[in-house]
């Protein structure tokens, strides 16, 4: 284990420049079906409680050039592991993993994939490591400012169909669950399913962070969703052919299409 510090803040890149000349021509791109599921609108579903905070995490990898992160992230992603890459506020791109309810387990797995080979040194980020564990007042305000602040970071990457790394593209719900979970909110990986986990808020109540959902599919059912930055704007993966931007909830096409917003806060 490396003596990397604790309470470590969680920068995605600045601008994504670096990506588009990285990816400019990676993937085969879908069109926009459904960002892992669609599910029956039901504007009053809520939850009882807040979103569950990430649990212990493996973190691994400290690379200057990020394609050496990109292949680190696909070998862990080919061995079943739910791996993404960032850029930390160190300007090194790092790896993370899993979501493990106990230090214990966490090492344990961590221990077991470096005798294997398939790791080298490692560090626990533990739930405390994230804004979203501090005080609840300042909590929201600051964690929601990082939750904008990571998602801004990945403008410009490519969307894909079924996609949750910067290496290969996001779809919009993959695009939505790395930022949470980056920011120690273990959001669910489907747009359906982070319907479901979140409280209802109107329009008119909105705040950043807060998630913005839609029905590209026809009908009723929520098939796309992105993050709200205020100023009526969101961020989202868009689909076929296009990379992660700002959106206005004004636009005519998404007014059409607006189901409703949820929030985890």
């Amino acid at each position: 284990m490396n003596s990397e510090g604790r309470n470590i803040k969680i920068y995605a890149p600045a601008n994504g420049s670096i990506f588009k000349k990285i990816l400019g021509s990676a993937g085969i791109f879908l069109l926009m079906i459904g960002c892992g599921g669609d599910t029956a609108v039901r504007p009053d579903e809520t939850y009882s409680k807040p979103l569950a905070p990430m649990g212990y995490t493996i973190q691994v990898g400290a690379f200057a050039n990020i394609n050496n992160a990109v292949r680190l992230t696909e070998k862990l992603q080919n061995r079943g592991l739910n791996a993404y890459h960032f850029l930390h506020q160190s300007g090194l791109y790092k790896v993370r993993f899993g979501n493990y309810q106990t230090k214990a387990s966490a090492l344990s797995r961590a221990h077991e994939l470096q005798k294997n080979g398939i790791i080298d040194t490692f560090y626990i980020v533990t739930p405390e490591d994230y804004a979203a564990a501090g005080n609840r007042r300042y909590v929201e305000s600051e964690t929601r400012n990082n939750i904008v602040k990571t998602a801004k970071g990945y403008i410009g990457i490519p969307y894909r169909w079924g996609g949750d790394s910067p290496g290969t593209g996001f779809d919009c719900s993959g695009f939505t669950m790395v930022v949470y979970r980056l920011n120690g909110l273990n959001l669910p990986r489907s747009s359906s399913g982070q319907w479901r986990a979140g409280k209802s808020v109107r329009r008119s109540q909105l705040s950043k962070g807060d998630l913005v959902f839609f029905a590209t599919s026809g009908g009723k059912k929520v098939s796309h969703v992105g993050i709200y930055l205020g100023g009526d704007k969101f961020l989202h993966a868009p689909g076929k052919g296009r990379r992660i931007k700002a959106s206005s909830l004004a636009d005519n096409y998404f007014q059409k299409r607006f189901v409703g917003a949820r929030s985890y806060l």
